[in-house]
């Protein structure tokens, strides 16, 4: 318990950084209780198509709702339940997934897209044996946020701004 308390704790400190870097709707960093994962999501700010449901133990009208606008959303995941990545991991995604997302070229090097999960995966052992695992997650983060923004067009100039401290105000 203690080691996932650390590690939530740790990814909790740069996804709270990388949020700094959005103008736009942002998620608070937050912890699903069903699936225990901890994560972040940036919102685009224009309205998607009508999620497809489906989702294995997430009722339709709820994932309808959670993805009724444009998202770009990461976190971690302990692993286990017999998920198709059985072993912790980051995860990034797209709602809706733009065209050519799954052929980006993300960062760290460990980071690849799981295509029946239609998201991209950075196994927590590589950022563990990373040199500096708070850049590398970083990284991860900004890359696989960079592919969905840039291919889905959203407005980065608009939605965007250099990262800053959690918790502390921006001179104007």
């Amino acid at each position: 318990a203690q080691r996932f308390w650390r590690v939530l704790a740790s990814s909790h400190r740069v996804f709270s950084r990388f949020r700094t870097g959005f103008l736009g709707k942002v998620s608070p960093v937050h912890f699903f209780w069903g699936s225990f994962d901890l994560a972040v999501t940036r919102f685009s700010g224009r309205t998607a198509p009508k999620h497809p449901g489906g989702v294995p133990n997430l009722p339709d009208d709820v994932a309808r709702e959670a993805y009724s606008h444009e998202v770009s959303s990461a976190g971690f995941w302990p692993g286990g339940g017999g998920a198709p990545v059985e072993d912790a991991a980051f995860y990034s995604y797209a709602y809706p997934t733009p065209d050519g997302f799954a052929q980006a070229k993300v960062k760290p090097e460990a980071a690849y897209f799981h295509a029946q999960l239609g998201e991209f995966i950075l196994p927590y052992d590589a950022l563990r044996s990373a040199r500096d695992p708070d850049a590398a997650l970083l990284e991860f983060l900004q890359s696989t946020y960079d592919a969905a923004a840039d291919l889905a067009h959203w407005d980065r100039k608009a939605l965007e701004c250099a990262l800053g401290a959690p918790g502390k105000v921006r001179p104007i």
